[in-house]
């Protein structure tokens, strides 16, 4: 009954009604603040307070994880900064969010909160199901069988969330570790599965190793999963030469470029590599659209701590929107590159097959 429509949390669409999509955003989760929480560096020893206050700004960029207050996005105080962002990312021109709010981030009440903010917004929201990360996971969960998962990712697409008929309209973001859990290993399988029996879209998460997407779209393959309906998340903080990159794109997923904002190059996740600047994320756009690859590349935010949000400091959910398409057209992008990227390729994704 989905085939050649889009499942928002208000029901089906027609993909052509989607207009600008952000394909990889939070906007709200309860993910546990130990999985993100890292140790205050020698630099930060000497605070006596960590609060989310002015003062402390340019050490929560620095250092997101190290606060605990940025972490959380979950309370009142994030709920209504989405909301006035919602108002004016449509504003500003925006059509469409994927909130990947999978098991592991999702809160209890995710689902109506989306809902409720789609229809005060007027922006298309859909809703993420699937798994994330094993460190994200109750006991329970981890020791759900792989037709376990399967039956609720199905569940979330074809009944809707925890009784509320609240639908999903794409599977993520799918959690993935490096190296890859028993647990991400059949989140994985059983994504796949409902992927092939449903024609919903997917989207996953790689572990932080170069070597990470290549071995996740084996066994994703292997369990049928369809690489032209998948997107890869993260790819500018995973491979970081034009050939890895263009040797990925080859396999045929949509490469993602996600953390368009993030202008600090210290990266707490994984400290031995660089966070490359917007300019740097640009740059490597460029080069597969070069290759060839412009009909496969999407590109978001990922805002999931509170310094990225207006109201705290940050740039927002209308950054690319309103900073990063001058700059790509400054840079030599094309009007029809600008759109397949931002418009038709997301649609093309979250359209069910």
């Amino acid at each position: 009954m989905m085939k050649g429509k889009v499942q928002t949390v208000l029901g089906p669409v027609e993909p052509e009604k989607l207009g600008l999509t952000l394909t990889h955003e939070h906007l709200l989760h309860d993910l546990p603040k130990e999985v993100f929480r890292k140790p205050l560096p020698p630099a930060l020893l000497h605070l006596t307070d960590r609060d989310y206050a002015m003062h402390n700004l340019g050490w929560i960029r620095q250092y997101p994880y190290c606060f605990d207050e940025n972490n959380e996005f979950n309370d009142e105080a994030v709920r209504n900064a989405v909301k006035d962002e919602m108002k004016f990312f449509k504003q500003s021109g925006g059509g469409t969010i994927v909130d990947n709010g999978s098991v592991g981030l999702r809160s209890k009440d995710q689902a109506k909160f989306l809902k409720a903010l789609s229809e005060a917004s007027g922006v298309n929201i859909v809703a993420g199901t699937g798994f994330y990360v094993t460190q994200s996971q109750s006991v329970s969960t981890l020791n759900m069988t792989q037709e376990n998962m399967e039956d609720l990712i199905r569940t979330d697409i074809l009944k809707g969330v925890d009784g509320t008929g609240i639908k999903c309209g794409v599977i993520g973001e799918v959690g993935c570790s490096w190296p890859l859990s028993e647990f991400e290993k059949r989140s994985l399988m059983s994504s796949a599965a409902v992927q092939e029996e449903t024609g919903c879209p997917v989207i996953i998460h790689p572990g932080r190793n170069k070597h990470a997407p290549e071995e996740i779209v084996r066994i994703f393959q292997e369990a049928g999963g369809k690489l032209f309906q998948t997107v890869m998340s993260h790819l500018e903080r995973t491979l970081f030469t034009n050939e890895d990159l263009g040797d990925f794109a080859s396999l045929g997923t949509y490469c993602e470029f996600d953390l368009f904002g993030i202008e600090v190059s210290h990266y707490q996740h994984n400290e031995d590599v660089d966070m490359p600047s917007d300019a740097q994320r640009i740059s490597g756009l460029k080069y597969l659209i070069k290759e060839g690859y412009g009909d496969k590349i999407v590109i978001s935010h990922d805002i999931h701590t509170k310094h990225r949000l207006i109201k705290f400091g940050g740039h927002g959910y209308s950054h690319i929107l309103l900073n990063v398409i001058p700059k790509m057209l400054n840079r030599g992008f094309s009007d029809d590159d600008i759109k397949k990227i931002l418009f038709i390729n997301p649609r093309t994704w979250l359209t069910f097959k």
